[in-house]
């Protein structure tokens, strides 16, 4: 097991973990305690047989049992070996496959993919959520709250048309005593119509998201920055003081659904992710 670790500035860090079964959320608050979130929650969750079974392959892929280009046993074997239907097998490797880690090759078989590089997997829990499992009291306050057109910058974040109309919400969250989070967001009010309605002063808007607005994608990027004087004069800090921005966009069949900007201050937060092979599809 290796690691890489991103440190901004001010002793910020980010620490990107390869062979982790799944990413977890480490936390330093700001009274010199340190916890981690991922690891009892997996433990009590039930793996469904076909996960079982994508486990044990990427096991075979990792430790060289299966090294690139190998063959690997055709399905009538694997349900040999594992006990389970066929469709429980072609559901573990159609996942592989998606992944990146199998081709299949028709009349031919399916392969172990030579890599061309490695991408993170990354989880990133709720921030309320994530304040309160840690033992602090979590207390939300809204900042802004706006409803208006998207502006150019508004249609390229959220990609959607030149009329849409969407709902910005800037708010505060804050761990015991001390501002964990300051989070800007767009949400588009085209696809999330409802979202018009909610009361966003007392719920924040990803809680209300997550349990309301079904999507299937998302990506992220995290920068370390210097706080602009808005972010930082909201979060009580000195301008350009060090710290983590988080962006996220979801979307679905119908389009983007929000955008987010969450940041955090120096010596918050520490992320934990998996890497994983990306094929080359040779």
């Amino acid at each position: 097991m290796w690691d890489v670790l991103l440190r901004s500035c001010g002793g910020f860090d980010v620490q990107l973990w390869t062979a982790a079964p799944e990413a977890a959320l480490q936390f330093h608050d700001f009274y010199g305690r340190r916890w981690r979130l991922g690891d009892a929650a997996n433990k009590d969750e039930k793996v469904s047989l076909h996960q079982r079974i994508r486990s044990e392959i990427e096991q075979r892929i990792f430790s060289n049992q299966w090294p690139p280009g190998y063959r690997i046993p055709i399905e009538q074997e694997l349900m040999k070996q594992f006990g389970c239907s066929r469709m429980t097998v072609n559901k573990a490797l159609s996942s592989l496959v998606e992944a990146g880690f199998l081709d299949r090759r028709r009349k031919a078989g399916t392969f172990v993919v030579y890599p061309s590089g490695h991408y993170a997997s990354l989880h990133i829990p709720d921030i309320r959520k994530a304040v309160l499992e840690a033992g602090f009291p979590y207390r939300y306050q809204a900042v802004n709250i706006e409803r208006r057109t998207a502006d150019a910058d508004d249609r390229q974040l959220l990609q959607c048309r030149e009329n849409c109309e969407i709902l910005k919400v800037q708010s505060l969250h804050y761990a015991a005593l001390r501002c964990f989070a300051f989070e800007r967001r767009r949400i588009n009010l085209a696809v999330a119509p409802e979202a018009a309605g909610i009361d966003f002063t007392q719920l924040p808007p990803s809680i209300w998201l997550l349990t309301h607005v079904p999507w299937s994608n998302a990506e992220h990027e995290i920068d370390a920055v210097g706080l602009a004087p808005d972010v930082a004069a909201a979060m009580a800090l000195p301008e350009g003081s060090p710290g983590l921005r988080l962006g996220r966009r979801t979307w679905g069949a119908a389009g983007t659904i929000t955008q987010a900007e969450q940041y955090f201050p120096a010596g918050a937060l520490t992320l934990h992710a998996s890497f994983l092979m990306k094929s080359s599809g040779a």
